[in-house]
């Protein structure tokens, strides 16, 4: 069954704030998401394409979480293609700053930007991109605000360990992107979790 218009507006929403925020990120050139680490240190190591690479992992990622009942749906179709589109718009339209000081200012604007597409499209009950799945899958025991920083963790551990670049930006998403996801849902009144029913906030 299709979301309601409802839910799909904030899908697309989030989806576009959260590229967009991504996009800010890579543009201040400090450290990317553990995600996309680790998925650059498998690139490195075995020579094959990133997005292949990428399609892998987020599949794999997909299935554990649906394994422990965090179900895919529309909305991780739509979260993995739209936001590589607008980061990829976005980029060409951001250019790294000269400055430090700059740099730094992009990457904390980066944060609420990403945290408000994170809630804003987990919100919508329609499915989890592959990263949100993973932590998603075990909250509870482990609450999303501190389940996302590991699965974060562990993607920045393992793209370390395998060649890749770990920065300022990449320790920030580790260690604040969870709770400031976690505080923008609360301010919305959203909930994250997948597992509830998607259209009983549609009714109004």
């Amino acid at each position: 069954m299709l979301p309601s218009p409802r839910r799909t507006a904030m899908l697309l929403v989030g989806c576009v704030v959260l590229g967009t925020g991504v996009a800010m990120l890579l543009s201040a050139d400090l450290g990317s998401d553990g995600y996309s680490t680790f998925v650059n240190g498998l690139t490195l190591s075995t020579g094959v394409a990133f997005w292949i690479i990428n399609l892998v992992v987020g599949v794999v990622l997909v299935a554990l979480a649906a394994a422990r009942r965090v179900y895919p749906g529309i909305g991780t179709v739509v979260q993995v293609v739209l936001v590589g589109v607008v980061v990829s718009v976005v980029l060409d339209l951001l250019e790294t700053p000269d400055g430090v000081a700059w740099r730094v200012g992009l990457l904390a604007a980066a944060f609420p930007v990403l945290a408000i597409g994170i809630a804003l499209y987990l919100g919508s009950h329609t499915g989890a991109g592959p990263a949100e799945a993973a932590a998603l899958a075990w909250d509870p025991p482990v609450a999303f605000r501190w389940s996302y920083g590991l699965v974060q963790g562990g993607g920045a551990l393992g793209g370390w360990l395998l060649g890749a670049t770990v920065g300022v930006g990449t320790l920030a998403v580790i260690a604040l992107l969870g709770p400031a996801v976690d505080l923008a849902a609360r301010l919305m009144s959203l909930d994250l979790h997948q597992q509830t029913d998607p259209e009983r906030d549609v009714a109004a």
